[in-house]
C-alpha cells in the first residue's frame, strides 16, 4: 500500500496512541486493489447456519463458525478487513437495546471468535441501537421522538463492550450529535486508547438501505430516520459533520451511500486529512445484481467500474458486499497483466 503521512489533528486533546496513528495512515493512491476493500458480514446465532438474503443475491446471514470460514477467505484474498453487523432475534430487543451492552451477546462473541481465528484481521464493529431496538431506530425513542442525549451513554457503553471483545475500530453509524466525543472518552477511560473510531460522519437518509434492513430485520417500526440522518440535497451539512467528528476524535470518516454521493466523497476528501471510507450500500449492490440478471450489463465489469469511481473520487477505503468478488476479479486482472508483460519481454 502506498501511504501518505497524516498530520496530527489540531483538535487532538490527548496523545494519539500509535495504533490509532496507524489507522489514520491508511491514505492511499487512487488505484483499485483488494487491500482497500472492507467486507460487511451479518452474523447470527446458531451453528453451521447460513440464511440467504433474498434482496441481496450472494449474501447471507451466517453463524459465527461459518463467519470464521468467510474471514479466512477474506484474509487470503488480501482484503483490508471486515465490518461486522449482528442479527438480533426479536425476543432480545427492547426500547433501549440492552442486548447491545451484553458482554456475552452475539456481537462480542463474534468479535472474540474471529480475532482468535485470524488475529491480524481488521474488524470494524457497528455501534448503533437499531439492531437491538424494538423500535428499529438508531436512538432511544421517547414520546415518539429520538432522544439524542439519552442515547449517547448507551452507545458509549456498547463501544466499550466491543473494544473489550477485540474490535480494532468501533464504527458509530447512528448519527446522534456528539457521540464521537462521548465514545472516545469512554474508550480512553476504560483503557482502550488504541481502539479507533470509524465515524459514519456523513450518512444520508437515502432510499438505498432497504436490503440491509431486511438482512438485520431492523427497519423502523414507526416513522423514518430523517430526523437524524442527513438531507440528500444538502452538501454543506457534510462539512459541518466532518469538522465536528474530527474535533471529537474520529480516526476515519465514512460517507454513506456511495455512487449517488461521489461529489460528497470528493468534498470530504478535500476538507480532511483523515482517511475517507465510502459505503457501497446494499441497495447499490442489489441494483448491480438485478441489472446484470436483466441483461443490462455484466456484473463483473459494472462492479469494478463502480468501485474504481469511488477510489477516483477520493475514497481511501470502500465498504462493499462485493469485496470478495472484486478481489477475485482484480487477482485475475493482475495475473493477465503480468502475463502480457512477460510476453512482451520475451
Amino acid at each position: 500500500m502506498s501511504l501518505l503521512p497524516i498530520p496530527a489533528s489540531r483538535h487532538e486533546s490527548s496523545p494519539l496512541h500509535h495504533e490509532r496513528a496507524s489507522f489514520r495512515a491508511r491514505r492511499s493512491s487512487g488505484r483499485l486493489a483488494p487491500q482497500y476493500l472492507i467486507w460487511p458480514l451479518f452474523v447470527q446465532d446458531g451453528v453451521d447456519q447460513m440464511t440467504p438474503i433474498a434482496s441481496m443475491p450472494g449474501c447471507a446471514r451466517v453463524s459465527i463458525d461459518r463467519a470464521i470460514e468467510q474471514v479466512a477467505e477474506a484474509t487470503c484474498a488480501g482484503l483490508a478487513g471486515i465490518a461486522l453487523f449482528p442479527v438480533v432475534p426479536d425476543h432480545l430487543k427492547d426500547p433501549r437495546g440492552r442486548e447491545s451492552r451484553n458482554q456475552d451477546g452475539l456481537m462480542p462473541r463474534a468479535i472474540r471468535a474471529l480475532k482468535a481465528a485470524v488475529p491480524d484481521l481488521l474488524i470494524l464493529s457497528d455501534v448503533a441501537l437499531d439492531p437491538y431496538s424494538s423500535d428499529g431506530h438508531d436512538g432511544v425513542v421517547i414520546n415518539g421522538k429520538i432522544d439524542n442525549d439519552t442515547t449517547l451513554p448507551l452507545l458509549a457503553e456498547m463501544a466499550v463492550v466491543q473494544a473489550q471483545a477485540g474490535a480494532d475500530l468501533v464504527a458509530p453509524s447512528d448519527m446522534m450529535d456528539g457521540r464521537i466525543g462521548v465514545i472516545r472518552r469512554a474508550l480512553d477511560g476504560a483503557g482502550y486508547p488504541h481502539v479507533g473510531i470509524c465515524s459514519y460522519a456523513v450518512k444520508y437518509a437515502a432510499a438505498f438501505y432497504g436490503p440491509f434492513r431486511e438482512a438485520l430485520e431492523s427497519a423502523p417500526r414507526i416513522g423514518d430516520k430523517r430526523t437524524y440522518q442527513m438531507d440528500p440535497g444538502n452538501h454543506r451539512e457534510a462539512l459541518r459533520e466532518i469538522r465536528l467528528d474530527e474535533a471529537e476524535g474520529a480516526d476515519w470518516l465514512m460517507v454513506k451511500p456511495g455512487l449517488p454521493y461521489l461529489d460528497i466523497v470528493r468534498l470530504v476528501r478535500a476538507h480532511s486529512a483523515l482517511p475517507v471510507a465510502v459505503y457501497h450500500v446494499s441497495g447499490e449492490y442489489a441494483m448491480l445484481k438485478a441489472a446484470a440478471v436483466a441483461g443490462a450489463f455484466r456484473y463483473e465489469e459494472a462492479l469494478l467500474e463502480s468501485l474504481a469511481s469511488m477510489r477516483r473520487a477520493g475514497a481511501d477505503l470502500i465498504v462493499t458486499y462485493s469485496a470478495l468478488d472484486a478481489a477475485r476479479l482484480l487477482c485475475v486482472e493482475e495475473s493477465r497483466r503480468k502475463r502480457e508483460v512477460e510476453a512482451r519481454l520475451r
